[in-house]
C-alpha cells in the first residue's frame, strides 16, 4: 500500500532533503523514524530536493508498506520521534500510481527580503539595505513567464536532461513590511530560485536594466547572472497535484 505524508520543515539544521552519507537530512530523519516505528526498512520518496538550509511549509513524500496502519496514530508517533524542526501534518493512503515527485504538476516557492531591521524575522528573511525599485523588479520578473530555458539560473554540472521550465507566476509584493517574491513553475532547477532572486535584486538596485536581465537569460550562461541569495529566506510553499488525486 502506498501512503502520502504532508509535512513541513525548518531547513536550518539540515543538509537539504536528500539523504547524504554522514550528514543529517530531512529524508534521512524520516526514513530512520519510519523504519523504527514500522520495524521494517522504509524508503521515502519526496516531491523534490531542497538544498541545504532551505525551508518547506508544504512538502509531500510517499512510502510503501504491506502493514495495516492507523495513519493518525503513525503521524503522532512520527512527530514524537522526529526533530522539532520537522512536522508531519497528515498521512493518507493513495492509489499505487500516484508519485510524490512525478505526479506533481506545480511547485511554488517564496523568498523573503527584509527592507527594515526586524529582531524577530532575521532567521527567515534576507536583509537588504539599499532602496529597491520594485516596479522594475516586477517588470523583469514578468520576462520569466515568457522564458523556457533557465540555464543562466541553474547550478553547473547537474544531472538533468534539460534546463527547460514553465513558469506560470513570478511577482514581488510587500507583505507586512517584508518584500516577498513568489514564483510557480512545473519544475525548478538546482539553485534556480536563489539565482533568479539574486539577479532580480540587481535590477532593483539599478545595477542592471530590465533589458540586461533579458540578455542574461538569452546568454544561457550561469556566470552571466547574479549571485545566489542565502538559503535561509527561501521556502517551498506549495505543491500542486491533479485535483482528483489529492
Amino acid at each position: 500500500m502506498r501512503y502520502f505524508m504532508e509535512l513541513g520543515y525548518n531547513g536550518a539544521p539540515f543538509f537539504g532533503w536528500q539523504v547524504q552519507p554522514g550528514k543529517e537530512t530531512v529524508q534521512g530523519c524520516i526514513e530512520n523514524a519510519l523504519s523504527l516505528l514500522l520495524r521494517e526498512e522504509v524508503s521515502v520518496t519526496g516531491c523534490g530536493r531542497t538544498d541545504t538550509g532551505v525551508n518547506a511549509r508544504q512538502f509531500f513524500a510517499h512510502f510503501e508498506t504491506e502493514q495495516a496502519i492507523d495513519t493518525n496514530r503513525l503521524a503522532d508517533k512520527l512527530n514524537s520521534f522526529l526533530p522539532k524542526e520537522i512536522a508531519i501534518y497528515r498521512i493518507f493512503p493513495v492509489e499505487e500510481g500516484l508519485h510524490a515527485r512525478f505526479s506533481a504538476v506545480s511547485r511554488t516557492y517564496k523568498y523573503y527580503v527584509a527592507i527594515a531591521k526586524n529582531p524577530f524575522g532575521f532567521h527567515f528573511s534576507y536583509r537588504i539595505f539599499q532602496k529597491l525599485d520594485v516596479a522594475k523588479m516586477n517588470e523583469a520578473a514578468a520576462i520569466l513567464l515568457e522564458t523556457s530555458d533557465f540555464t543562466s539560473f541553474s547550478k553547473l554540472h547537474t544531472q538533468v536532461n534539460n534546463n527547460l521550465c514553465r513558469v506560470t507566476e513570478a511577482r514581488w509584493e510587500m507583505v507586512d513590511g517584508v518584500l516577498v517574491f513568489t514564483v510557480t513553475a512545473d519544475r525548478f532547477l538546482r539553485n534556480m530560485v536563489r539565482a533568479v532572486v539574486g539577479t532580480l535584486l540587481q535590477v532593483g538596485k539599478g545595477k542592471i536594466t530590465v533589458e540586461e536581465f533579458k540578455a542574461i537569460i538569452d546568454r544561457k550562461d550561469r556566470c552571466a547572472a547574479g549571485d545566489s541569495v542565502p538559503a535561509h529566506a527561501l521556502f517551498l510553499e506549495k505543491i500542486g497535484y491533479p485535483e482528483d488525486k489529492i
